[in-house]
């Protein structure tokens, strides 16, 4: 496998990024919690700064642009049914040889992902692209949010709405992101620890409560399409510390105005080897969870058909806030929401739209059908 083709394994999460599977070790890499000098390494005191933070960091090992939210068909026969979306646009930079002038030499590496969970098929319809940097054909801006990978886009407007344009063989997206909140940096105003070393970490801020228009394309009709999404946007070179083999993750956009992020990364035997997340309250006021802060508890596990994996697609979320723990049920819209990407190259892992008390969100679930690296 080649380190370009490792690294795009490794990258497709989704997280991704999500992105985010089954890679081979990159010589010269250091894998013992730290990351080798030649990759930026996220650490406290970051200064956020806009919009440049929208915008690519090709100096860390990788980074993503990623949304998810709930849709309501706004017409035809299906006016008011709801449906989940997911878009994501991956960056990563492979290791390659400072000395080689040719124009094709990888330096950075362009993957999008597109996902549908509609009730009405039962499973997720999801498509990709991908390719190398440069000639016209993948670039990423790092002066503000600006991709473009073949025919899929994603950016950043003058009045501060974000558009995405993607097509797979059985959908495509035309949609427009109204921000309605500011900023909700994570972690530690941006630096967000994933594990025990202060190196296994991330750059990482959201905007939940996007307002969404648009158009969803299926079988050669445009209907338009109204709903309520999250942004996430996290950069890093080196997200999981040594012995973690994959997280659960959730985003949450309450009807009040509340938004809540949570994640667990877990060891080989299911264990918690860190978690984290935020809660902000309909205020503003934030609340920053520590490791033992937040729990997941399994209600309903399902048995993948397609692949055996075994994935706690209901589960309970319990964090600690000022007025005392909160529970919060995540209950699938339904429970296929298994994305196997093994054809491309790409890790298998579930994620899905999800409701809870008083909110909706997404739930990302990865290391359950083989152990993840990054």
């Amino acid at each position: 496998m080649t380190n370009a083709v490792t690294t795009l394994a490794i990258f497709a999460i989704t997280i991704m990024a999500l992105s985010f599977a089954g890679a081979q070790s990159v010589p010269g890499e250091d894998h013992t919690g730290g990351m080798a000098e030649d990759y930026a390494v996220a650490r406290p005191g970051v200064e956020l700064s806009f919009p440049r933070d929208h915008g690519a960091h090709p100096e860390f090992r990788t980074e993503w642009w990623y949304v998810t939210g709930w849709l309501s068909i706004a017409e035809g026969p299906r006016a008011n049914e709801e449906i989940g979306f997911q878009v994501t646009f991956f960056r990563t930079r492979p290791r390659s040889d400072p000395a080689n002038p040719s124009r094709f030499t990888p330096n950075q590496i362009l993957l999008a992902h597109a996902a549908l969970s509609d009730p009405a098929v039962g499973r997720l319809l999801h498509g990709e692209a991908s390719a190398r940097e440069g000639f016209g054909i993948a670039e990423a801006s790092t002066d503000d949010a600006d991709i473009v990978l073949r025919d899929w886009t994603f950016e950043r407007r003058d009045d501060g709405t974000f558009t995405t344009n993607v097509e797979t063989p059985d959908f495509s997206l035309t949609l427009a992101f109204d921000p309605t909140q500011g900023v909700f940096a994570q972690g530690k105003n941006g630096y967000s620890q994933k594990g025990p070393d202060t190196e296994d970490a991330s750059i990482y801020y959201s905007l939940p409560h996007l307002g969404v228009s648009g158009t969803l394309g299926r079988d050669g009709v445009e209907t338009r399409v109204t709903g309520k999404a999250w942004l996430d946007r996290e950069w890093s070179s080196n997200f999981l510390t040594p012995g973690a083999v994959g997280w659960d993750w959730t985003g949450l956009n309450f009807d009040d105005g509340g938004a809540l992020v949570a994640f667990r990364i877990r060891g080989a035997n299911g264990e918690t080897v860190w978690a984290g997340g935020s809660y902000r309250d309909p205020g503003g006021e934030i609340t920053r969870f520590e490791p033992d802060h937040v729990s997941f508890e399994t209600v309903r596990s399902w048995t993948s058909p397609h692949t055996d994996a075994v994935y706690p697609v209901e589960q309970v979320l319990t964090v600690d806030l000022p007025s005392g723990k909160a529970s919060f049920p995540l209950k699938p819209m339904f429970e296929d929401q298994e994305l196997d990407g093994r054809r491309s190259g790409m890790p298998v892992y579930w994620e899905g739209a999800v409701e809870t008390t008083g909110g909706r969100g997404y739930l990302e679930l990865t290391g359950y059908a083989d152990d993840l690296e990054m």
